[in-house]
């Protein structure tokens, strides 16, 4: 298992924007200092209010207004699928920060979330066929 933790500034905007991406909210982690959100089998991330997540950090949060802290890679099924998670999360707050790119072997698109968290979005075709 994979658990990313994302500080944000508003958690029921986080809420609202990754469950219209279309990934579900996982209730035994949710509260009032944070929620988690459930990517894949594999993947959660856990969106904890700035004020709970700097009593788990010893760092400050970075202003991602002007700094990428990490950008967190997810792999799609599809060109479309690709294309489609984009869509949503700018239609949801969100927005992107490059555009498109095909390299023939490899497709990618990103995006930020309202609290500019970085997430690339990747399909590979080889990986396909295993």
């Amino acid at each position: 298992m994979i658990y990313i933790t994302l500080p944000t500034k508003d958690l029921q905007r986080a809420r609202t924007f990754y469950t219209a991406l279309g990934f579900a909210e996982n209730e035994k982690f949710s509260g009032e200092h944070g929620v988690g959100i459930i990517i894949s089998e594999t993947i959660q991330v856990m969106l904890c209010v700035e004020s709970f997540f700097a009593t788990i950090s010893p760092r400050e949060l970075c202003d991602t207004s002007k700094f990428v802290s990490a950008l967190h890679c997810l792999s799609c099924a599809s060109k479309d699928e690709v294309d489609e998670l984009v869509r949503k999360a700018v239609g949801a707050g969100g927005s992107t920060f490059e555009e498109a790119e095909d390299h023939g072997f490899m497709y990618q698109h990103s995006f930020l979330d309202p609290d500019g968290n970085g997430w690339a979005l990747m399909h590979v075709p080889e990986a396909e066929a295993g």
